[in-house]
């Protein structure tokens, strides 16, 4: 199904592993000129070299998500290579697993800084040139905590709540303006960050980490967990002409985990 999105251009936070590397794969499918802004250089290569290695057009750029500078620095460098950003994914890694209780002021505040604050402020800078053109596709991926929140996950469970709140609220104001705004809820997904919470599980509650894989999977309806690759199908709709109806929306990518409503 060709989603009508050749010659589009997008930039993909933490696109070269796990869902946003889902994402990246899924969208430069597509036609889309893919701008991979990550930590690790070893990684962006290696997920660069593979989409390019189809034919397709992929760039990256080293970042910390935590330090502005470094952030916007590299956006500039993406619009200036492929130009103006019609879809932007914004996606960060989680934080250390805790308990809500103890988590020291500092640690809060650059968990935000990484997990929130970057969001803000990179959807800001791309914002312009989606308006000047009216079409943008903005994209963000939360949590299924923030419906259902996990344990030994606080940190997550409370600044992915704020994610939600703050897109449901800008995509009332620039939806005049053709631009969309989405929430992603992933569940449990074979990435690495979804292992590192289950081997936290697995110190805390004394048990082998296969057990405890086998009970995440007894758990979720469909029996398994998902792939970066159905989560990237998904998000190349949202991105897609053919989702322009749909904004404002928290999607739940879950294997029907969430229990409620």
């Amino acid at each position: 199904m060709d989603l009508g999105l050749k010659g589009k251009t997008a930039l993909v936070l933490g696109g070269s592993k796990g869902l946003g590397r889902g994402v990246a794969e899924a969208l430069s499918g597509e036609g889309v000129a893919v701008a991979i802004l990550a930590r690790g250089k070893e990684a962006i290569d290696q997920t660069v070299a593979a989409i390019t290695g189809r034919g397709e057009r992929a760039i990256g750029f080293s970042a910390d998500l935590a330090d502005w500078s470094t952030v916007e620095t590299a956006a500039n460098r993406a619009r200036e290579e492929l130009g103006p950003i019609d879809i932007l994914l914004n996606n960060s890694g989680g934080p250390p697993p805790s308990r809500v209780i103890g988590v020291a002021p500092e640690l809060w505040e650059s968990q935000f800084r990484a997990m929130v604050l970057v969001f803000f402020r990179l959807t800001e800078l791309m914002l312009p040139d989606m308006r000047k053109r009216r079409w943008g596709r903005i994209l963000n991926v939360a949590s299924e905590s923030v419906i259902q929140p996990i344990p030994q996950i606080a940190i997550s469970n409370t600044l992915r709540a704020a994610v939600v709140g703050w897109a449901k609220t800008l995509a009332g104001e620039v939806a005049r303006d053709g631009i969309t705004v989405n929430t992603l809820l992933p569940g449990a997904f074979e990435t690495d960050r979804v292992m590192q919470v289950q081997r936290a599980t697995s110190a805390s509650q004394g048990l082998a980490l296969e057990e405890v894989m086998q009970r995440v999977a007894r758990g979720i309806p469909v029996g398994r967990m998902g792939q970066p690759a159905e989560f990237g199908a998904t998000a190349a709709f949202l991105a897609s002409p053919l989702a322009g109806y749909i904004t404002g929306s928290t999607i739940r990518l879950d294997g029907g985990s969430i229990r409620s409503i």
